[in-house]
This record gives C-alpha cells, sequence and structure tokens, in this order.
C-alpha cells in the first residue's frame, strides 16, 4: 500500500464512535478528549493527486456501503476549500471490538479521513443505554426505530440508508472536522469542533449518485 511508512509520527485524531465508550457512559458523539495519537500515513509529494485513496478488504463480518466513486462524486459537490487540505481518505479494515466508525487524523503534513466498514447484518450497536434524542436525531431518515436484544440497544439500516448515512453524515462529519482543524487541534475547544462538523454533516446537501 502507497503512503505508508514504520517511523513513528505525532497526530491529532477525532474519532466518532458506535456506542459504549470508557467509564460506562455511551455516546454517538466523539471522544471526549482530543487524543494524539501516532499515525503512519506519509505526507504526498508535490507529483501526487490528493486525496489519495485507500482501501483495504474487510473482514467477512463487514463490508463497506460505500466506493471510492461514491467519495469522490460527494467530494465534487463541496467548495474547494473545504476538501482542499484533505491528503488521504482510507477505507480501513477494522479490529476486533473496534466502536470507530471512523476519525479525522491531521500531523506531520498528513490530514486524512478514515472511515471503518459497516456489521453485514447492518445493525449498529448502540450499548446498554437508550439512545438518546441527539443520537435520534443523527440516524434519523437512515435507520428504522432502536430495538433492544438481550442487554443491547441497537439501529437497523438496509444497504442503500447505510450508504446514504455514511456519505450524508459520518463523511460530511469528518470533512466538517477538516473545515475547522484550529478547533481539533485546540483541547479548549472540544465541544465546539463536535457541534461545528455535526452542523456541517447537517447542512451540506449532496446529491448522491447511484454507481453500480
Amino acid at each position: 500500500m502507497r503512503h505508508l511508512q514504520n517511523k513513528k509520527q505525532t497526530a491529532w485524531k477525532k474519532s466518532r464512535t458506535f456506542g459504549d465508550l470508557k467509564g460506562g457512559r455511551m455516546r454517538v458523539k466523539l471522544k471526549d478528549n482530543i487524543l494524539r495519537r501516532l499515525h503512519s500515513l506519509q505526507r504526498p509529494s508535490t507529483l501526487d493527486e490528493c486525496p489519495i485513496y485507500m482501501q483495504e478488504n474487510p473482514s467477512r463480518d463487514f463490508y463497506f456501503p460505500i466506493t471510492v466513486d461514491d467519495i469522490k462524486s460527494v467530494l465534487e459537490q463541496l467548495p474547494h476549500e473545504d476538501i482542499a487540505p484533505l491528503t488521504h481518505i482510507w477505507l480501513r479494515k477494522t479490529k476486533p471490538n473496534n466502536k470507530e466508525q471512523g476519525y479525522f487524523v491531521v500531523g506531520s503534513g498528513v490530514y486524512a479521513i478514515v472511515l471503518y466498514p459497516f456489521p453485514k447484518n447492518n445493525r449498529l450497536i448502540i450499548g446498554k443505554k437508550k439512545p438518546t434524542n441527539r443520537q435520534l436525531t443523527w440516524y434519523k431518515g437512515y435507520a428504522a426505530v432502536p430495538q433492544k436484544e438481550k442487554d443491547d440497544w441497537f439501529f437497523e439500516f438496509t444497504n442503500e440508508s447505510a450508504r446514504r448515512y455514511y456519505l450524508e453524515r459520518l463523511l460530511m462529519y469528518e470533512i466538517g472536522l477538516c473545515v475547522n482543524v484550529h478547533l481539533v487541534r485546540s483541547r479548549t475547544n472540544r465541544q465546539k469542533s463536535d457541534n461545528s462538523a455535526e452542523e456541517y454533516a447537517y447542512n451540506m446537501k449532496i446529491v448522491i449518485s447511484n454507481f453500480q
């Protein structure tokens, strides 16, 4: 895979999770703090066309509801200044017990969006607590009324609604972080960064093409 290196570099990272967080609390929003994380993406050269797209094969229980062509079609509709900093978009294989839906990372000349695959059963497990009004609003129009099975609440999608969610909500949210990257870097503006990215996702209207 291009543009991977072993040398450790420091980066800022913000991520969106599926459900439960440490300490037993549950949010669909970003993690409560901005973490300094190491990444292995290399700064593109002047000859590279950005963003650089990378896609890994998901594990057998997951799939990517969107394609690189889907993403390209969406980016073409956005203001140039909103996406100009982006260097990488990575459809990355998930790890066991990972609850991140995706994240935005910046550092060492890299501005990258990483998106993880979706469960094949189209069930988004939220956790043991009933979904909040904020969560209900975020998934409204994409998932059915939340249900509970055993101890866990979940939202159920279809293949098409998961695709729309990734393009209209998740991708737009991460781009919103890129637009306000100065907030992502600031430890004192965590909630403001969350809110601005969320508003970007709500307000940016796009047309989704049908790629077969």
